[in-house]
């Protein structure tokens, strides 16, 4: 790390921490040749390759955009939505590697927004897993139904 006081080439790091999020590592240093003392925010980067093999840094703007979307006419708040991002951003970076197919990033959008409104999740679906046909929206409905206990579904739940 150059000392950005007197370009020295090194620099000996005097405390470090993390942000509030996890994100982020705050790191104090010192440059050994001025004595002066500086900060640096260190960040893990995460590049998502597309289908096109066109890689893009991550962006939770666009996880938010594509949601959005799915979720227009929905009784969903913007901060459900953040959440959600929030949520896709910590499963993308769990996996810990540094690029993530832009098909894994879909992937892990379709299980935080299945759990907020079903409806959002069969549209992101449809879109992203590219149903052709009714019984492709037929299968997925079968399937959201299965996976509901029957105390949740309100026309076998029913007493």
């Amino acid at each position: 790390m150059h000392c950005p006081f007197c370009r020295h080439t090194d620099s000996r790091v005097v405390d470090s921490r993390t942000s509030d999020d996890g994100a982020q590592i705050r790191r104090r240093r010192q440059c050994p040749d001025c004595n002066r003392r500086f900060t640096t925010i260190e960040t893990a980067g995460l590049t998502v390759v597309k289908r096109s093999g066109v890689s893009e840094p991550f962006s939770r703007a666009k996880v938010l955009a594509g949601v959005r979307k799915a979720c227009q006419g929905r009784p969903v708040s913007e901060d459900d939505l953040a959440l959600l991002a929030q949520r896709v951003e910590e499963s993308v970076r769990s996996a810990g590697n540094a690029e993530v197919d832009a098909h894994d990033v879909g992937m892990a959008i379709l299980g935080p927004l299945r759990d907020l409104d079903e409806v959002a999740y069969l549209r992101f679906a449809s879109v992203y897993q590219a149903f052709d046909s009714l019984e492709d929206f037929e299968a997925a409905i079968t399937l959201l139904r299965a996976e509901r206990s029957p105390v949740d579904d309100p026309l076998i739940g029913a007493p």
